[in-house]
Formats: structure tokens, C-alpha cells, sequence
């Protein structure tokens, strides 16, 4: 998977793009494709702000995490990519629950 990982303030050193990676490689285990990745590094004062997207059909992916460690940064950024996609996988099955309860109409 190709993601694209974009900084002003810090240069893209090896260990911060294989983390990342290995972040995103989590998210693949869901078998759902994620279309255009995209990071975002930022430094506001001590601490570093990591920004994520990346589409999915009909939707898209968006988290944001900060922490004054980058790598701290990225893993929280990580979980919080995980419950979206979590959350988006398991919609239809919740639809699918919610459509097979019987209407009780009330007089």
C-alpha cells in the first residue's frame, strides 16, 4: 500500500515511515481497501500532531492524535483508525440487526 506521509517541520526519517507502515498494515486486516492515505506530521510547541485520512466506499476516514512523543503519537492516531474502521465494518451488520427486529405499533 502506498501512503503518502507529508511533514514542513520534521524530515520523514526510515523508523517514522516504517511505523506508520506498520500501522496501516494493521488496518489491512479487515480486507478493506483503503483508498489514498494520507499523513499528516505537524509540531506545535512541545508536542507533535499527527493528522490521517484515507477514503473507503462511500465514506472516508479522518483522525487526528497529539502527544509530546511522535512515535506515542502514532500509535494513538493508529487506534483511532482502527474503531472508525471497525466501526464502518460492522454497520452493515448492524443495519441488517436492526431491520430484522419486528414494529410494535402502539395504540
Amino acid at each position: 500500500m502506498s501512503i503518502a506521509i507529508s511533514s514542513h517541520v520534521i524530515d520523514i526519517t526510515p523508523a517514522i515511515r516504517e511505523r506508520i507502515e506498520s500501522r496501516f498494515e494493521k488496518l489491512n486486516r479487515r480486507q478493506i481497501a483503503l483508498i489514498n492515505p494520507h499523513v499528516m506530521i505537524q509540531k506545535e510547541g512541545l508536542n507533535y500532531q499527527v493528522e490521517a485520512s484515507a477514503g473507503l466506499p462511500g465514506e472516508t476516514l479522518f483522525a487526528q492524535a497529539e502527544d509530546e512523543n511522535l512515535y506515542a503519537a502514532i500509535n494513538e492516531l493508529g487506534h483511532k483508525l482502527e474503531r472508525q474502521l471497525t466501526r464502518y465494518a460492522e454497520k452493515p451488520l448492524a443495519q441488517r440487526a436492526q431491520a430484522a427486529q419486528p414494529v410494535v405499533e402502539e395504540e
